[in-house]
C-alpha cells in the first residue's frame, strides 16, 4: 500500500484508483490534468478552479 501511495503521488492524474476502478465519492475532487480537463468539480473543490489536486482511491 505504501508503494501504491508513493506511485500515485508521483504521476500527473486527476484520479488514481488502487485495487478498484470507477469508484467515486461525489464529495471528492474529479477532473483531468493538463489538456484533459478544465479544473475540478465536486465538494469544496468546485471553488478551487486553479488547483492541481489528485484523488487517490483505495479499496480495502
Amino acid at each position: 500500500m505504501n508503494k501504491a501511495h508513493i506511485f500515485a503521488g508521483k504521476i500527473e492524474a486527476g484520479i488514481v484508483w488502487i485495487n478498484t476502478w470507477f469508484l467515486r465519492d461525489l464529495r471528492t475532487p474529479f477532473g483531468g490534468m493538463k489538456q484533459s480537463g478544465i479544473g475540478r468539480e465536486g465538494g469544496h473543490n468546485s471553488f478551487e478552479f486553479y488547483t492541481e489536486k489528485t484523488n487517490i482511491t483505495v479499496k480495502l
